[in-house]
């Protein structure tokens, strides 16, 4: 039986990340493993006039960090079960560098991350974070796409 006692788990307070985080529970108990929740803040920057070029508003980015680990705190409180290990890493940056980042940092033997099903132009503009980590990452990753069949009841 393979060995898992890490699992990284992205999220972004989307349903889907919250699925995702509830199979995460699931793997955490079967393997006794630590959950450890990655949210990850993207660097706001505002379009200013021409003359000063785009203007950062670390601020702002502020207040998203402290509300993120508020929120991430109270999923942990609310979802997670007693026994299981769980803690919040946050990060600014592109999501799909920071969670790779975190994977190998925190020595990650599972990523479990949702996928958002965009397809055609929104797919081709913007590409997926969850595909960007399945190629990247320095572990096994578990992709769940909604909806399709499940092998964790809730």
């Amino acid at each position: 039986m393979p060995q898992i006692a890490r699992i990284i788990v992205p999220i972004d307070f989307s349903e889907y990340s919250k699925k995702a985080f509830r199979y995460a529970v699931d793997f955490a108990r079967t393997f006794n493993a630590e959950l450890i929740l990655v949210y990850v803040v993207e660097p706001i920057i505002y379009p200013a006039d021409f003359s000063f070029g785009q203007v950062a508003l670390p601020s702002m980015e502020r207040e998203v960090h402290d509300r993120g680990l508020e929120l991430l705190n109270a999923l942990i409180r609310k979802e997670v079960p007693e026994g299981i290990s769980a803690r919040c890493v946050i990060r600014s940056g592109k999501p799909f560098v920071e969670i790779i980042q975190v994977a190998k940092e925190e020595k990650g033997d599972l990523i479990i991350i949702a996928t958002h099903g965009h397809s055609g132009i929104e797919h081709a503009l913007f590409g997926s974070t969850a595909e960007k980590v399945v190629r990247k990452a320095p572990c096994p990753v578990l992709s769940l796409r909604s909806p399709e069949r499940e092998f964790v009841m809730p």
